[in-house]
């Protein structure tokens, strides 16, 4: 027989069986589409050797006005502004006061320092910063109490902490000490790193749940929602207060309640789990919030500002603060910004939120309901379509919301961990038409795959593809040449800057393969025989290894007697690309093998760094070998 172009659908189907798939992709990591073809991802590189505290689940990018390009970073324990790699910690403070006299007791030849504080309220984990202290007479210096700490609560009036240096026998007798001035100043309350599901006696509300049972529930997630307002910074930890961070400051300056802020009005929310500004005509916006007069968050409720006004939320004729509650769902889940609309999502609808003016100020419409959201950053926008992830299926919405169809559906949401939904976030890769998710699969408590959808891919049609990938927050902002991801190792990469895997200081590579479905000749009546491959791909920015070794990939058929009978052999081969290349691309001509079966899988794969590459059309050697 002539040889036989190897050429598959674009896009990973793995809604059917593998033999159904045939003429398609159904395995993948670390590929995308480009005009059809698969190719290895771009790579990814720290953008510093500096680190934060916590797992990172909200990134905001804009720039000041003297030209500094901020990322606000929020993590489960604390609030960080990066600029040129560093991290400045502008967590705010919960309360600060001075305490007992003479508070730090130390013992030799330990670093665990205990503080008495009769009224600290702080939990454990919390952070506390010290001034003012003087040193123990040792090694237990005032530069080392005088510093930040995090801390194990024992008692309601002690607690201790890990200094910076081991006390010795003078730290050890001149304690108690620190002086009569210690100033304690208590950052705001931690939050958990992964959610924990509650079940059973006190899970749940007051008398939710059948009794002695409760009722399921979650400790909540620690998520922060941000924008800037101008140049300054609004943000909020989900069920907590809402921050300002003025930029006439420095760096280093904490943020500070709203309410806190001279002629701000008794109404400022004071719990709140989501806050944006409008972009046009900046209204700040509190979802989920307590209501006037009261302190109880209610979970429907929306609240606005009065126009480029973050003071003034009491509605009056001389204003265009204002209020509205939804009526479908129990709770505001997220919320995204899209052209001129705020697009809310409660549990169970999606909603537009529009600026009319006075006297409506704001009204909402009902865009869809029975729909779902699987948390409260499984929401983007791209290309002004919005795109989610819902608790079984995606939707988007460009006008009207719609189901958006799904090859991979059964395949990620068969192997979810639901306990852990609020980890699930999205993100655009705008430079490649693509919207990525992240979620835990259902044995993980960390984020470890994602699913992306290439909305131009396939004739504008779309397509899907998947990996795994630890990743806990994303942004891709024109501010910043590259896409921005934050890691478990509590640094934040840029994405698509070369072709490796340099998330440390160690150069990794991309492990990346695609393997095909399964394939035969005479719809598998006969057995084939193939005896070679010729390849075809580009190696595109592949460059030659610091170890001499040409950038390769490994070329594999798999061997099947039929659909069902697992692989029975398997046949592969290195193609290393050629040293030197002008216009047409070198590489290994034709790889020999030997392998029978009546369905094939094809695969091509690759685990070298300074590898990249894209597969074109090979060609196989195939003839009918009889039928067993």
């Amino acid at each position: 027989m002539p040889l036989k172009k190897i050429l598959f659908k674009p896009g990973v189907n793995k809604e059917n069986t593998r033999y159904t798939t045939e003429g398609g992709w159904y395995e993948a990591d670390k590929i995308r589409f480009r005009q059809g073809n698969p190719e290895s991802i771009g790579g990814w590189v720290q953008t510093s050797t500096n680190v934060f505290l916590g797992i990172c689940r909200s990134l905001w990018n804009w720039v000041l006005l003297d030209g500094r390009n901020i990322i606000g970073v929020g993590t489960n324990l604390k609030f960080y502004l990066e600029n040129g790699g560093a991290y400045y910690d502008i967590t705010p403070l919960r309360a600060s006061s001075t305490i007992n006299n003479n508070p730090f007791v130390a013992t030799n030849g330990s670093a665990t320092i205990t503080v008495t504080d009769t009224a600290h309220g702080a939990s454990t984990g919390d952070f506390v910063t010290f001034s003012g202290a003087v040193g123990l007479g040792g090694n237990i210096t005032a530069a080392v109490l005088n510093a930040n700490y995090q801390i194990t609560v024992l008692t309601s009036s002690t607690y201790t902490f890990t200094a910076t240096a081991t006390a010795n026998a003078t730290d050890a007798s001149g304690s108690p000490g620190g002086g009569a001035v210690v100033l304690a100043a208590y950052e705001i309350s931690v939050g958990p790193a992964v959610q924990i599901p509650l079940v059973g006696w006190g899970a749940g509300g007051w008398g939710l749940g059948t009794w002695g049972n409760g009722l399921a529930s979650a400790s909540a997630l620690r998520i922060w929602s941000q924008q800037n307002f101008g140049e300054d910074l609004v943000f909020n930890p989900r069920g907590g207060g809402l921050y300002y961070w003025d930029a006439s400051g420095t760096l280093t300056t904490r943020g500070v309640l709203v309410s806190s802020l001279p002629g701000a009005d008794a109404e400022v929310p004071s719990v709140v789990n989501l806050v944006a500004v409008s972009d046009t005509s900046r209204f700040v916006f509190c979802f989920g919030c307590d209501d006037y007069g009261s302190a109880v968050l209610n979970p429907m409720l929306i609240r606005w500002s009065d126009q480029e006004d973050i003071l003034t939320w009491n509605p009056a004729t001389t204003n265009q603060a204002g209020s509205t509650t939804l009526s479908h769902g129990s709770q505001i889940i997220a919320v995204v910004q899209s052209r001129q609309e705020q697009v809310v999502f409660t549990d169970s609808a999606v909603y537009s939120l529009q600026y009319l003016g006075p006297p409506v100020v704001w009204q909402t419409q009902l865009l869809g309901d029975n729909t779902s959201i699987y948390g409260p950053n499984a929401a983007a926008v791209a290309s002004g379509i919005v795109y989610w992830m819902g608790i079984d299926k995606f939707y988007k919405y460009d006008g009207r919301v719609q189901t958006l169809n799904c090859d991979l559906r059964r395949y990620i949401f068969n192997d979810i961990n639901r306990d852990q939904n609020l980890q699930v976030f999205a993100g655009v890769n705008e430079g490649f038409n693509e919207v990525w998710w992240f979620y835990c699969s259902e044995g993980s408590t960390t984020v470890n795959r994602y699913v992306i959808y290439n909305y131009l891919e396939n004739e504008g049609k779309g397509v899907w593809y998947y990996g795994t990938m630890g990743r806990t927050a994303w942004l891709d902002s024109g501010l910043r040449d590259f896409p921005i991801a934050a890691t478990y190792t509590l640094n934040l990469v840029e994405h698509e800057n070369g072709i490796n895997d340099n998330e440390t200081s160690t150069t990794q590579p991309l492990d990346a393969y695609v393997s095909s479905a399964e394939f035969d000749i005479e719809d598998g009546h006969s057995f084939g025989f193939i005896w070679r491959i010729v390849p075809d791909l580009t190696f595109g920015d592949s460059t030659n290894s610091p170890t001499a070794v040409s950038p390769r990939v490994t070329m594999s058929l798999l061997g099947l007697s039929n659909s069902g009978s697992g692989v029975l052999n398997t046949a592969s081969a290195l193609v290393t690309k050629g040293s030197n290349f002008v216009i047409t691309e070198e590489f290994t001509g034709q790889i020999f093998t030997r392998i029978r079966g009546r369905q094939m899988i094809f695969k091509i794969a690759s685990n070298q760094i300074n590898t990249a590459w894209q597969l074109g059309a090979p060609r196989i050697d195939i003839r009918p070998d009889g039928r067993r």
